[in-house]
């Protein structure tokens, strides 16, 4: 099949969590979509007001380039933990990997754009890079599980100082 008639797995999945992620920001913000255009609009500038203005330019790139890393970081891990093979190749450890590599990716995602919601994303994101660095941990075993935790962490850090105003 001709290249140009698909789409890569990667823009499918990268565009589907996306989705996601713009559907699950709706959840956690339902009063402001479900109220009329105007004053929905109003409740969004004052968010975007009342969030973000705490933030350098540079918290922002830093941020983003760590939810960058961590993103591939867990990425290599997942294709290292399937070729070890056993408790490596854990579901739950492999789901959290892949969850923590997507997550990574939209919220790098939301912070470039400068989404009014980009501080309720990195708390999502600390807390998936705290499970992650955890289950590395427990998991265990050679130098990329460890940087992998260590990247985590790394990952954590930055996004808890970026979502430290979520609501």
């Amino acid at each position: 099949m001709p290249s140009h008639n698909t789409i890569s797995r990667r823009a499918f999945v990268s565009t589907s969590a996306s989705l996601l992620a713009a559907g699950a920001s709706l959840w956690m913000q339902p009063r402001a979509y479900a109220a009329t255009p105007d004053s929905a609009h109003a409740s969004m500038q004052n968010t975007a007001n009342r969030e973000g203005a705490h933030h350098s330019n540079a918290d922002m790139a830093r941020c983003i380039k760590l939810c960058q890393e961590c993103h591939v970081m867990c990425t290599q891990t997942i294709a290292h933990c399937l070729r070890l093979g056993g408790r490596h190749a854990a579901s739950d450890h492999i789901q959290l990997l892949i969850d923590c590599a997507q997550m990574c990716t939209v919220t790098a995602d939301y912070l470039s754009r400068e989404s009014v919601i980009h501080e309720r994303v990195c708390s999502v994101c600390a807390e998936l890079c705290h499970l992650c660095a955890e289950s590395c941990e427990k998991v265990a075993g050679d130098d990329t599980l460890k940087q992998c935790a260590d990247m985590c962490r790394r990952c954590l850090a930055s996004c808890e100082s970026m979502g430290s105003k979520a609501a």
